[in-house]
């Protein structure tokens, strides 16, 4: 099976697709400021379309309750099938049960363990997570040279273990900064998962500074993490102009943090424009055409210098 990539713009030429048709989400979890962006992408965007229902589920973080969630679109006889899988390692069963059905299944945002062996009738719609992770610590590691160190420390949060983009994206940091092009010598303090929520990367900040050790920055895996961790610095009195915070997803939340001078780098990932793609390969694979198994929508980086260009997004 020939796997191809594609860039946004394939996607446009899906939107023909739609007819009538009635399309079943499941969501990882409602309560996720990104994963709601994404969401309203989908019911937004098939709001727009003629005789197109989408009836969207929270599987609220729970793999059993997601595969009985999809079990159930199939039982009901839905026409395509969208997924933003809880754990990106417990996707074959989803698929499995999509392809025993003759349902398409679109997989999106986060990419299955099983991608490279997805059937004809299904894909996954979302960004290289081999970007995000680089870009945020690339642009970490230029402002740490432009304050003229050539040493820093680093604190690095994860997000869910289990989930593919917080794997890529913590290996992305190693790649950056074990590489010859960072230019300073990053060492990491400690590295711990806050499962993406803002609360749990407040606690985790909070215990590192009662540790008393000295360091230069914060490098989180999702922007709800680096403003967990922002809170706590600053309940902390730490002057976030000493520090450099580095997050991924560029939400409305966290371009306010970085107009506060809170936030130094964040990664843009299309939500809206990954929602609209997933429903319109859905719909096209419902009609029986084929679409691209793996479309990547590009990540871009976010700086002070360009947040103009990002504020209306996400």
């Amino acid at each position: 099976m020939k796997k191809l990539l594609a860039s946004a713009a394939v996607l446009v030429s899906l939107a023909g697709a739609a007819s009538a048709a009635n399309v079943g989400v499941s969501m990882a979890l409602f309560d996720d400021n990104f994963l709601t962006v994404l969401r309203n992408g989908v019911v937004q965007y098939a709001g727009t379309l003629d005789d197109v229902d989408v009836q969207v589920e929270d599987a609220q973080n729970d793999v059993a309750k997601q595969l009985d969630q999809i079990n159930n679109f199939v039982a009901s006889g839905v026409d395509a099938i969208i997924v933003n899988p809880v754990d990106t390692s417990a996707t074959q069963a989803m698929s499995e049960a999509a392809a025993s059905a003759g349902i398409p299944l679109v997989f999106v945002n986060r990419q299955p363990i099983n991608v490279d062996s997805l059937p004809d009738n299904q894909a996954f719609v979302g960004s290289d997570e081999r970007e995000s992770g680089t870009l945020e610590t690339q642009e970490v590691c230029r402002l740490f040279k432009e304050a003229g160190k050539t040493e820093a420390n680093v604190y690095v949060i994860m997000g869910e273990l289990s989930n593919q983009a917080a794997q890529q994206r913590t290996q992305d940091i190693h790649d950056v900064i074990d590489g010859s092009d960072c230019g300073v010598k990053i060492s990491i303090i400690d590295k711990q998962t806050s499962n993406w929520m803002r609360d749990q990367a407040a606690n985790l900040m909070t215990n590192w500074l009662s540790t008393g050790a000295e360091f230069d920055g914060v490098i989180a895996n999702n922007d709800e993490s680096a403003i967990g961790a922002i809170q706590a610095m600053k309940a902390a009195g730490i002057d976030m102009k000493s520090v450099v915070v580095g997050g991924v997803d560029a939400t409305q939340d966290a371009l306010q943090a970085m107009q506060a001078g809170d936030l130094d780098a964040t990664v843009f990932q299309d939500a809206a424009g990954q929602g609209k793609g997933a429903l319109d390969a859905a719909l096209a694979l419902a009609k029986g055409e084929a679409v691209d198994q793996k479309v990547y929508i590009p990540f871009q980086l976010v700086t002070p210098a360009n947040i103009g260009d990002f504020l209306a997004k996400n």
